[in-house]
């Protein structure tokens, strides 16, 4: 399991619009993180044993959560991250942004911003490149649109999970899996419905 500490210093998340977490990775450089989002209140039956499956170090949720009670089987699987979605309202206990440093030997191995809106279209919004930015984030983890999406733009990873939660359209049901290893990061999805890696 992955250790997460938040920084001395930071408000409590219940009165702050940003968060900043860190997460140590193990000795040898590996850490598994599923990324998911979109859940309404109600995840896919198979979301929580696929995950499971994958033995995750860490979740984090790119909000829209609806019923908070959607998030404590995830937590029986591994430690949670989530940010607030849209719908959401400002639910306490939550951020509307948050910048994960994943370190290993108290050096940074990567940076993400996790957050609900991100994109417009296949372009990141302006007030989230700054914030990128200004956190010095490399990849850019949202949700909101239901829509699998590995893409870059201005110098940024962006990746969208898509959702585990109630199909929207013809949408595929999937989750994201993001691979911290001595030889790089690496993005996938996986379906819902499957159990497989999810191409487009």
């Amino acid at each position: 399991m992955a250790t997460v500490r938040s920084p001395r210093g930071r408000s409590a998340a219940s009165r702050t619009e940003h968060a900043s977490e860190v997460v140590a990775v193990r000795e040898g450089g590996a850490l598994d993180v599923v990324v998911v989002a979109d859940t309404h209140s109600q995840a896919h039956p198979n979301a929580r044993p696929l995950i499971e499956r994958l033995a995750p170090d860490l979740i984090l949720h790119a909000g829209d959560i609806g019923d908070v009670a959607v998030l404590d089987p995830l937590r029986e699987v591994a430690p949670l991250l989530a940010v607030r979605g849209n719908i959401d309202g400002r639910a306490p206990g939550f951020v509307d942004s948050m910048d994960i440093d994943f370190v290993r030997d108290g050096r940074s191995l990567l940076k993400v911003l996790l957050t609900h809106i991100a994109v417009y279209g296949p372009k990141l919004r302006a007030e989230v490149v700054r914030l990128a930015a200004a956190r010095s984030a490399r990849v850019v983890l949202c949700g909101h649109s239901h829509v699998p999406f590995l893409g870059r733009d201005k110098g940024l990873v962006m990746f969208n999970p898509g959702s585990i939660g109630p199909r929207r359209f013809q949408l595929p049901i999937t989750f994201g899996v993001l691979s911290i290893r001595p030889e790089g990061v690496s993005l996938r999805h996986v379906s819902c419905e499957t159990g497989e890696t999810w191409l487009p």
